[in-house]
């Protein structure tokens, strides 16, 4: 019924920059929040980032003004930019999104994730 398809991982090093895209297709009413995840190896999933309907932000602490999440309603795609990435960034990025399906039912979503590397 839905999909969440994320893109733009791949491997950087210290100090460089990447784009990361989740896009939500499927019987999608309405969306709440947005957010991405982080997990990396040994360690539980985290909160990065997420982005209210209203476009209100919140960041992580170890991420804050390194990365900036945003979202483009019309396209269902939420989107997050990371500068000044760091090897502790290393990691797969998981998109979720509070959302309203056309049948009225709430869910929470996920992407299938995507590895992002940082290394020299």
């Amino acid at each position: 019924q839905v999909q969440l398809v994320e893109s733009g991982g791949g491997l950087v090093q210290p100090g460089g920059s990447l784009r990361l895209s989740c896009a939500a297709s499927g019987s999608i009413l309405r969306f709440y929040a947005m957010g991405w995840y982080r997990q990396a190896p040994g360690k539980q999933r985290e909160l990065v980032a997420t982005i209210a309907s209203g476009g209100r932000s919140n960041y992580v602490d170890s991420v804050k003004g390194r990365f900036t999440i945003s979202r483009d309603n019309a396209k269902n795609t939420v989107y997050l930019q990371m500068n000044s990435l760091e090897p502790e960034d290393t990691a797969v990025y998981y998109c979720n999104a509070d959302l309203v399906l056309t049948t009225l039912l709430r869910g929470d979503y996920w992407g299938q994730g995507t590895q992002v590397t940082v290394s020299s």
